[in-house]
């Protein structure tokens, strides 16, 4: 049974508010955030999966914490718009994690959602990382493509996000898992605000086994899904080699992939 303690920080390391248990720790803060406050959960197991909610806007999210610590940054600002308007907003807060159970990890699922990921490496699992975000903004950001939002006929703040490639031929996005699982099927929904967008007719699934995969897509809102045969034991998978259709718009974007599978043995 793990020690869990969640607490917030200020942009010092101060602490504001400190909660620890056993197995499952809920930290209720009655206060409003200050910009440079920060969620930090701290376990005595790590690499291991939770069950974490920095906010009830974002709801639960089942990840796997490779380190002892994990700090979630509050988002405001710029940083804040590609977040419903009520996540992190008020005087009132609850925030919680657990133990993920054994029937939430050992089950067929998607393996990349992780609504609570970051621009930056946080050790928390899945991770989207690119080598291009249009403008730095964080509408545009690497990790709107795992954030489980299919909602693609629009661009910009939520609950449009997308990753935005800045029309960079060579783009490419990573998905990584922080351990070995199994992927069978990958579903990818592009982004679908017809006539601002364009869109990618092909494109290269890499994966951390140093096979490929060529997908051929089209244009559409609906999620476009490929089987993965045989399965394949990966760590990270990466779309590149993005062939842009021959249209007039220079904005094919990706608003979500979604890698399904499971835990190894």
């Amino acid at each position: 049974m793990a020690w869990l303690e969640l607490k917030i920080d200020d942009m010092d390391g101060k602490v504001k508010a400190v909660a620890e248990d056993e197995q499952e720790v809920t930290l209720v803060y009655d206060r409003e955030y200050e910009e440079g406050d920060s969620i930090v959960f701290t376990n005595s197991h790590p690499e291991s999966f939770y069950m974490i909610c920095v906010d009830n806007a974002i709801g639960n999210a089942l990840v796997y914490i490779a380190d002892t610590e994990y700090k979630y940054e509050i988002p405001f600002g710029e940083k804040k718009v590609c977040y419903a308007a009520d996540a992190f907003a008020g005087g009132l807060h609850c925030i919680s994690a657990r133990e993920a159970y054994p029937w939430e990890i050992n089950v067929y699922r998607n393996m990349s959602v992780n609504p609570i990921d970051q621009h930056r490496d946080s050790g928390c699992f899945p991770h989207a990382f690119a080598n291009v975000e249009t403008r730095g903004e964080s509408v545009f950001a690497a990790r709107n493509a795992i954030d489980g939002y299919h909602a693609a006929s629009g661009h910009g703040s939520w609950p449009y996000g997308s990753w935005g490639i800045n029309r960079r031929e060579d783009a490419e996005i990573v998905i990584a898992f922080g351990r070995e699982i199994i992927v069978d099927r990958i579903i990818i929904y592009l982004r679908a605000d017809f006539p601002h967008d364009s869109w990618w007719t092909k494109a290269t699934v890499e994966f951390s086994d140093e096979t490929e995969i060529t997908v051929n897509l089209s244009q559409t809102h609906h999620g476009q899904e490929f089987i993965v045969t045989p399965e394949k034991q990966v760590s990270w998978i990466k779309l590149k080699n993005l062939i842009k259709a021959d249209d007039e718009s220079p904005f094919p974007a990706l608003t979500q992939i979604e890698v399904y599978g499971r835990e190894m043995a």
